[in-house]
């Protein structure tokens, strides 16, 4: 079979009008996930619901991972990168509506039906677009390539998370201590099926811009392999096991903390600031695992990967014991003013002790960021399974975002019976063992035995 890619047939504005498309799927996917977050807290409210429950809505969305990888894997097989893209698109945009369609059911299970849909596409899209960048132009330019996408991706996921605060907790539906009407959650309903209105409304004249630049990407798409092997088959090799669960643990590491962050914000021995003005802080989180990917891209070119893994695992493992051991701490006024900007104007927030756990949950995005690519090449470097098999196999792994957040959130409702005050800070050890588990993956890959990444590795463990 062949792997290497296609030569281009044209050189100029058509590879490069391919390349941009491409890039803009990093930012869109990532936009679209990351208006979860304020999703949750928009949902818990209007459908009164548990931690747990609100946490369904990234339970939801992430299981598309686990359950569409492999039929995104066979249709790109067979029908190739455009034709997968353009569906990929249609998904999301499908599910945006059915989201939409909420403000006719009236009811929470429509909402996460379009997250799933929406999350369907989204899964083939990652499925085409990642070796897809990869393989057009300069073989010599592949890291920038997708490098510049990744920042795209994690500058779709700061936009997305602004945007979807502003709108989707806008209103006095969010304000503190307010009297919540049938009519306050009816208008919050309206802002949420108006936002996804407004998102499928975009994305199809996107996906119609791509359509009529179809050949254009099939030009300029790798060759198809002429057999792919199952990431079932990774199961007999241990090290892409071991992989696999650190992938599923660090995403669902990430997925409860930023899902979280609203509501540990504005707590009042935190932040103590008002859930909209929250939520624009939460982003923050994003925007800093985008400058660990450019400082940490830049560090792994004389420092080895397993250290670098070791050293940002650790770094979050301090600062969940940080948000952890500080459950108790009163917010003792430092004096002064924190200017947090809301888009537009300023929010002056009382500068307290509170903001230690607070700015600690918000750094662990700093050392989040290069975990995802070094976990899966530290682990395709160490499989005994075809390469494919490894990557399709960490691509299901995705799912632990569903998972681990409805584990976050059923556990803040048990320690919100014994811990009214910090419980949401003594949830923080949920992502802690997460961390751990990849800081033990970090030690274990250093004396586990390499090869080039490949599709036929016979070696066994």
């Amino acid at each position: 079979m062949s792997n290497s890619p296609a030569a281009p047939k044209s050189k100029g504005g058509g590879l490069l009008l391919a390349v941009v498309y491409i890039t803009a799927l990093f930012f869109i996917w990532a936009f679209v996930t990351n208006l979860i977050d304020p999703l949750v807290k928009s949902m818990k409210v209007i459908y009164t619901l548990t931690d747990a429950e609100a946490q369904l809505n990234q339970f939801a969305f992430f299981i598309a991972y686990g359950i569409m990888s492999i039929p995104s894997g066979a249709y790109l097989a067979k029908k190739g990168y455009a034709k997968s893209i353009i569906l990929g698109l249609g998904g999301i945009v499908a599910g945006c509506l059915i989201a939409w369609s909420t403000t006719y059911s009236h009811t929470f299970l429509t909402v996460l039906l379009g997250l799933f849909v929406a999350a369907s596409g989204i899964t083939l899209l990652q499925v085409a677009a990642n070796p897809l960048i990869a393989s057009m132009g300069d073989q010599k330019r592949t890291h920038f390539r997708l490098n510049l996408s990744q920042a795209f991706n994690s500058m779709g996921a700061f936009l997305g998370g602004m945007f979807g605060s502003k709108f989707l907790l806008s209103g006095p539906l969010f304000e503190k201590n307010v009297v919540i009407t049938h009519a306050m959650k009816a208008t919050g309903l309206g802002f949420v099926t108006n936002v996804y209105l407004m998102v499928a409304g975009v994305l199809a004249v996107f996906t119609l811009a791509v359509f009529l630049v179809r050949n254009t990407i099939a030009t300029h798409s790798p060759k198809m392999a002429a057999h792919t092997e199952s990431p079932f088959s990774a199961f007999k090799s241990k090290w892409a096991n071991l992989g696999s669960i650190g992938i599923f643990l660090y995403v669902g590491a990430e997925v409860c903390v930023i899902s979280g962050m609203i509501f540990f914000l504005e707590q009042p021995q935190i932040m103590n600031i008002p859930s909209q003005v929250a939520g624009f802080v939460g982003p923050v989180f994003m925007l800093l695992a985008m400058c660990g990917r450019f400082i940490g891209s830049w560090l792994m070119t004389f420092v080895k990967a397993t250290t670098m893994l070791t050293i940002v695992a650790l770094g979050a493992t301090i600062l969940s014991v940080i948000v952890i051991a500080t459950y108790h701490m009163p917010a003792t006024p430092l004096g002064g003013t924190f200017p947090i900007p809301t888009f537009p104007g300023v929010y002056q927030a009382p500068l307290t002790t509170g903001f230690l756990p607070g700015f600690a949950a918000i750094l662990i995005g700093l050392f989040n960021s290069i975990m995802f690519p070094t976990i899966f090449t530290l682990t395709l470097e160490r499989s005994t399974a075809p390469a494919s098999a490894t990557s399709g196999q960490m691509c299901m792994a995705i799912c632990g975002g569903g998972f681990i957040s409805v584990l976050y959130g059923f556990a803040v409702d048990r320690f919100l019976a014994h811990f009214p005050v910090g419980a949401r800070s003594l949830a923080f050890v949920v992502p802690l063992f997460c961390y751990l588990y990849v800081l033990w993956f970090a030690h274990a890959a250093k004396k586990a035995p390499t090869h080039a990444i490949e599709e036929g590795v016979a070696s066994g463990h």
